[in-house]
Formats: C-alpha cells, structure tokens, sequence
C-alpha cells in the first residue's frame, strides 16, 4: 500500500491499517487521528507534521521514520521501534511509550508533557529541551542523556538511572529526586526551588547558579559540590555533608544546617544572614567576607576557620568554639 492508497481509504471511513506495509511511503502533513498502525511497517516513511492524535501504533516498526513535529497527542506506542527515528519538535503529549525502542532517535524539543516512559532506555540520548513536564519516568534509563534546558517540574524519576546525565538549566522545580545517584552530574544553571533531594548523592555535582530555594537537602552528600552562587535561600539542609564544597557567592539566608559538616569548605562571600548552623562543623572553612547577620552558630565548630571580614553583627554564638580554639561564652 502506498500513501495515496492510505489516504483515500482513511477518508472512506477506513481506520484499521493494522500490519500494514507503509515503509517509505510519503505521508507528510497527512491527517490520521485515531488510525490503528499497530504492527504496521512503517521504515524510513515521511510523517512530518502529521496528523496522528489518539492513533495505536504498538509494536509497529517505525525505524528511521520521520515525525518530526508531527501531532502524536495521546497515542499508544507500545513496544513500538523507533530506533533512529527523528521526533523533533513533535507532539507526544499523554502519549505511552512503554516498552518503546528509542535508541539513536532525535528527541530534540518533543513535547512528552504527561507522557508514560516508564522504564523506557534513553541512555546517551539527545535530550535538549525536551518537554517531560509530569512525565512517568520511573525506572527509566537516562544514563549520560542530554537534558540541558529540559523542562521536568513534576516528572517521577522514582528508580531511573541518572549516572553522568546533563541537566544543565533543566526545569526540576518540586521533583522527588530522594536518595537518587546523581554523583558528578551536572545541574549548573538547573531550577529546582522546592524539589526533594533528602538523602540524595551530590558528590562534586556541579550546582553552580542553580536555583535551589526552599528545597530539601536534609543528609544529602554535597561533597566537593560545586554550589557557587547557588541560590539555597530557606533550604532544608540538616546534617548535609558539604565537606570541600564551593559555596562561594551562595544565598543561604535563612537556611538550616542544623548539624551539617562544611570542614574545608569555601564560603566566601556567601549570605548566611539568619540561618541556623547549630552544632554545624566549620573545621579550616573560609568565611572571608561572608555575611553571617543574625545567623546561629551556638555549639558550632568553627576551629581552623577564616573569618577575615566576615559580618557577625547580632550572630548568636554561644558554646561555639571559634577560630582559635577558644569556646565562646
């Protein structure tokens, strides 16, 4: 069958193409919503800008196929092949894709806002600016995906695997990321105001500018994390481990570090003003400049720690033991 074929017959009322042979067939801008493709072969075929809202394509093989930009809302893709496929720009909105081949497929700017990926392998995928907005991807393969600039406040990453993954200016605003692996990744310039990070693994991650207010980062390890001019503004950081980080420039007003451990760490020029470091460990931590007005150190460790120029006007400083040694009354 042929795509004229296709066409005539879908607009006699025909809906079912079901196994059908479309490989390399011309569909470009076609009109197609609510047809039955699946197990349709449908290789190397031109789909751009088409019309294929609601359509059933499970398990069809769609290698090399073109659908970029096409209207792919609400869609089943279930155990569809899309190896090499090129869905830029196109529209998978509330759309399944479980069990779907993706591997070398261009993913650049696709709207999967609401979509079902779970489990779906995207390891090393071109993923820039990707719409995954409320997106299911539990267990998902993201491995060294690109998600700069991806926008994905709301997804549920429960389980997905996120080793060496770029997330640079990604939109992670109040996603669940607790006790997720995300040693080295990149989050620079990333917004995640609100999100949980309770537990998760930040070593040496680079966090620099990232938007971070309100956020949860209790017991979360921030080793050698690169947060400079982060802002962490009212964050949850009790108990965090930020030994070695780079908090240089950081907002953390009003933050809690109620017993976290900051030995060695860089904070000059950080606002510390009001937040709560009680019991915290400051052991050779560089405080230069730093803005600690109205801040709370009582019990803290600050023995080792640079202070030069640092601002401790209405600082509450009780039984902590300061630079020198020396226990503070």
């Amino acid at each position: 069958m042929d795509g004229q074929e296709l066409l005539r017959r879908y607009a006699a009322g025909e809906r079912d193409f079901s196994g059908a042979n479309l490989i390399a067939a011309n569909l470009e801008r076609a009109y197609l919503v609510g047809a039955n493709f699946s197990g349709a072969y449908l290789a190397t075929a031109n789909l751009s800008r088409a019309q294929l809202t609601g359509a059933n394509l499970s398990g069809a093989f769609l290698h090399r196929v073109d659908l970029s930009f096409a209207k792919v809302n609400e869609a089943i893709l279930t155990n569809a092949d899309l190896t090499k496929a090129n869905l830029k720009g196109a529209n998978l909105v509330k759309s399944v894709l479980t069990g779907t081949k993706l591997s070398g497929a261009i993913l650049t700017s696709v709207n999967l806002h609401l979509a079902n990926l779970q489990g779906v392998n995207l390891c090393g995928a071109d993923l820039r600016g990707i719409n995954l907005r409320s997106a299911n991807l539990v267990n998902a393969n993201l491995n060294w995906a690109n998600l700069s600039g991806a926008r994905l406040s709301g997804a549920l990453v429960r389980g997905a695997l996120l080793n060496g993954v770029n997330l640079s200016g990604a939109l992670l605003n109040g996603v669940d990321l607790n006790n997720i692996d995300l040693d080295g990744v990149n989050l620079s310039d990333s917004k995640l105001s609100g999100a949980n990070l309770t537990g998760t693994n930040l070593s040496a991650a680079n966090l620099s500018n990232a938007q971070l207010r309100v956020s949860l980062l209790a017991r979360s390890n921030l080793h050698a994390a690169n947060l400079n001019g982060a802002t962490l503004s009212k964050a949850d950081l009790c108990e965090a481990n930020l030994n070695k980080a780079n908090l240089s420039y950081a907002d953390l007003s009003e933050a809690d570090l109620t017993g976290a451990t900051l030995n060695i760490s860089r904070l000059s020029y950080a606002n510390l003003t009001n937040a709560c470091l009680r019991n915290a460990y400051l052991w050779g931590a560089n405080l230069n400049i730093a803005a600690l007005r109205g801040a709370d150190l009582s019990g803290a460790s600050l023995r080792g720690a640079y202070i030069d120029g640092a601002n401790w006007q209405e600082a509450i400083l009780s039984g902590a033991t300061m630079p020198d040694g020396t226990l503070h009354d």
